[in-house]
């Protein structure tokens, strides 16, 4: 294995002999962490980070090429040696160099390759990336589906120097515009002609923009600087490996190698800047924490599907398995319109990250075969799902008995639903990136799935807290990843104020984007990350909201929206998106939008009602089968059921302040093509409320704030 001893002085990164860090080392100095430094007031303080005299090194930056503090502490996890992303591949190629490391389909027939193969084919893309003129913290932009040219293109441009940066599939080619631009990509890389338009359109607009490789597809149209993937991988052939390795051991772990860029749903996107360690030191966390075995024990199994230009993404999919010895097995590009389910079942994976929307449409799914079963087995499972839920309920507060009855449940039913949907071997379900209602975490519970959740943000490399088995909480995101820290900020009464981070997973800053940075990032280091959340009795972490979405209504109170959006998706579970509307306004309203089925070709959503969403309206005596059927109709059935779940909803209200006054049917649900859904189906408020203004305007028109209850708003 290639290793290489960093130099001190140029690096600035370690303190001076005081942590005897030993860079060739692959063991931690110190396996106790020290305990979260307090004031005497009990409030949490920065922790340890490198005393680094007078070096004038900052634990932030907004340069493309600059270097910041790395925050080593003198034991634990977060004292492990720092190591580049280099390091980390060749010390995988030498201990599962023969195991499969990617997998995709063509056909009926996987394609694979091994960890020795994948390290070679990415050292031919970084030779290829430096013939084709990659300089040095230059973006290599990256447009496409998931695949092993995407990793191989990601890890390529990092070896050679530059930034691995993805766009999303669905940006606009004014979009893919900004981010090719704000970082200075000198190449990009497109999946098919579709995403290709995009660049030829715009690629006059990029003045660093020196080639564009398109890997997938027969090229259309043989153009100047555009080249097949094939004739990429041997562009660099002549390449000398003495000229790569001199770019290689050129990096430091306190240098950016990768840039993610934030969804930018209020203003532009910002250049997240992750250093080396940044990706290194929380792939070696985060698998520590969830207990990913290596591959010489038990080779763990992915399947990627998720966006990558998102991190969480990156991380499961990429980074863990490459420090685990993972294999990665490929999902098709209509991954979520409907394909996930059959390389589920295919593949078998043995951990699976669900955003709350794959989750749910599991929960839809399964319930609308069981409403088609014989009452025997319904009956079956709703014993089953009983004894199951009280089984994992008590096993989550700590109890490890298990019952005759939960042995015969797991037999009957638990384990031929794990079956079905291609889970049977997978210990570890996770879901992040968006909230997910507590009657879809008890739904799966209650077949012996327990979903994890997690947290994190693009600026914290991904997770932040992590529930596992041994340590979970329902609508808990977790504990902190071992060596990270927690502070909540400006707690009221109920322990809610903001959560801020810190810990070596902690990004290096924006590009170009200093005031932005200092935003972020206080004179302590701690990264604010704009949520609300607060610690039980257990220290485990609840979110609540985000100061942005938090609605401060006309009269001063706070109000956080999410809570109640979910209870009316839970109340009603004909509805498939709920937002709060409110903020300096006299009272709440409310946009609600029908469970429909969505088209598997453009992902819109259309006109038919989902299945679930039909039985409910089957249980109220309509025969509405279509979105058009209930809105357009004014289904008095269907609408007198939300009206009732509402009125239900605002008696357990804890104030006048927080009842639902009035709401509205929307015409079509939101989706991503639609613009309302980031591509993690996180709901885009700023955009929503742009979109439907002249709804929302309508609630408020010439209207008397209403003071009790006996002078309620009619329904919209």
């Amino acid at each position: 294995m290639e290793t290489h001893p960093l130099d001190l002085t140029a690096s600035n990164v370690l303190e001076k002999d005081a942590n005897n860090v030993n860079f060739n080392s692959t063991e931690m100095p110190g396996t106790e962490l020290k305990e979260t430094p307090k004031s005497a007031n009990g409030e949490v303080l920065r922790p340890d980070s490198l005393h680094l005299g007078n070096l004038d090194l900052k634990l932030w930056t907004s340069q493309g090429d600059g270097d910041v503090k790395l925050r080593i502490r003198e034991s634990g996890h977060a004292a492990k040696s720092p190591i580049t992303v280099h390091q980390l591949l060749t010390r995988a190629v030498d201990k599962f160099g023969d195991y499969v490391a990617l997998a995709a389909k063509e056909g009926e027939q996987w394609n694979t390759l091994t960890y020795k193969e994948y390290y070679q084919q990415c050292r031919a893309a970084a030779k290829s990336f430096l013939k084709l003129g990659l300089q040095r913290f230059h973006g290599v932009g990256i447009l496409g589906f998931n695949s092993p040219e995407w990793f191989i293109a990601d890890i390529g441009s990092i070896l050679a120097g530059g930034f691995a940066v993805g766009i999303y599939t669905t940006n606009s080619a004014d979009a893919c515009q900004y981010v090719a631009e704000n970082c200075h990509a000198n190449i990009i890389v497109v999946e098919n002609h579709k995403q290709l338009t995009k660049i030829l359109q715009i690629q006059d607009r990029l003045p660093h923009l020196k080639a564009i490789i398109q890997y997938k597809e027969t090229l259309k149209e043989k153009k100047p600087n555009l080249y097949t993937w094939a004739e990429f991988m041997e562009v660099g052939k002549d390449v000398l490996d003495k000229e790569l390795d001199a770019v290689i051991n050129s990096q430091k772990p306190n240098q950016c190698c990768t840039l993610i860029y934030t969804s930018g749903t209020t203003g532009n996107p910002k250049g997240v800047m992750l250093s080396h360690d940044n990706i290194t030191w929380t792939a070696y966390g985060t698998g520590k924490m969830v207990q990913l075995r290596d591959a010489p024990d038990m080779q763990e199994t992915v399947i990627s599907y998720l966006p990558l230009s998102h991190i969480a993404a990156q991380m499961i999919d990429l980074w863990l398995p490459i420090q685990h010895g993972a294999s990665t097995y490929f999902a098709q590009p209509d991954a979520l319109k409907g394909s996930l389910a059959n390389t589920l079942k295919e593949v078998r994976p043995t951990a699976f990250m669900g955003v709350p929307r794959v989750w749910e449409k599991m929960q839809e799914k399964m319930k609308s075969v069981g409403a088609k079963s014989s009452t025997v087995r319904r009956k079956v499972a709703a014993w089953a799902k009983d004894v199951g839920l009280q089984t994992n309920l008590s096993r989550m507060n700590g109890s490890s008995s298990l019952t005759l009855n939960y042995r015969l449940a797991k037999k009957l039913v638990f384990k031929k639903v794990r079956k079905a949907l291609g889970l049977d071997r997978c210990t570890k379900c996770y879901t992040g990136a968006a909230p997910i209602t507590r009657d879809t975490l008890e739904f799966f519970l209650s077949l012996d799935i327990p979903v994890y959740e997690l947290y994190g943000m693009s600026e914290s490399t991904g997770p932040h807290t992590i529930s596992v088995p041994s340590a979970f909480r329902l609508t808990s995101c977790g504990k902190e990843i071992p060596g990270c820290d927690t502070k909540i900020l400006n707690p009221d009464n109920e322990g809610v104020g903001e959560v801020c981070f810190w810990g070596r997973h902690v990004f290096m800053g924006y590009l170009n984007m200093e005031e932005k940075t200092i935003e972020s990032l206080d004179e302590e280091g701690w990264l604010h990350s704009g949520d609300l959340g607060k610690h039980d009795e257990d220290g485990f972490l609840f979110i609540t909201g985000r100061i942005k979405e938090l609605i401060i209504t006309a009269g001063g109170e706070n109000i956080p929206p999410v809570p109640i959006e979910d209870s009316v998706k839970e109340m009603l579970p004909v509805i498939s998106n709920a937002m709060l509307i409110g903020d300096r306004r006299k009272f709440l309203s409310m946009l609600l939008t029908l469970k429909s089925n969505i088209n598997p070709d453009t992902g819109d959503p259309e006109d038919d009602l989902a299945t679930e969403a039909i039985e409910f309206c089957r249980n109220l005596g309509s025969s509405a089968t279509k979105v058009s059927d209930i809105v357009g109709g004014k289904d008095k059935a269907v609408y007198a059921a939300i009206h009732e779940g509402i009125t239900q909803l605002n008696e357990k209200a804890t104030s006048n302040a927080q009842k639902i006054q009035k709401w509205l049917l929307l015409e079509k649900d939101f989706s991503m093509p639609g613009g309302e859904l980031g591509p993690t189906m996180k709901l885009k408020r700023p955009v929503v409320m742009k979109i439907y203004k002249d709804q929302i305007e309508n609630f408020y028109k010439d209207v008397v704030t209403p003071v009790t209850p006996e002078n309620p708003l009619p329904v919209k």
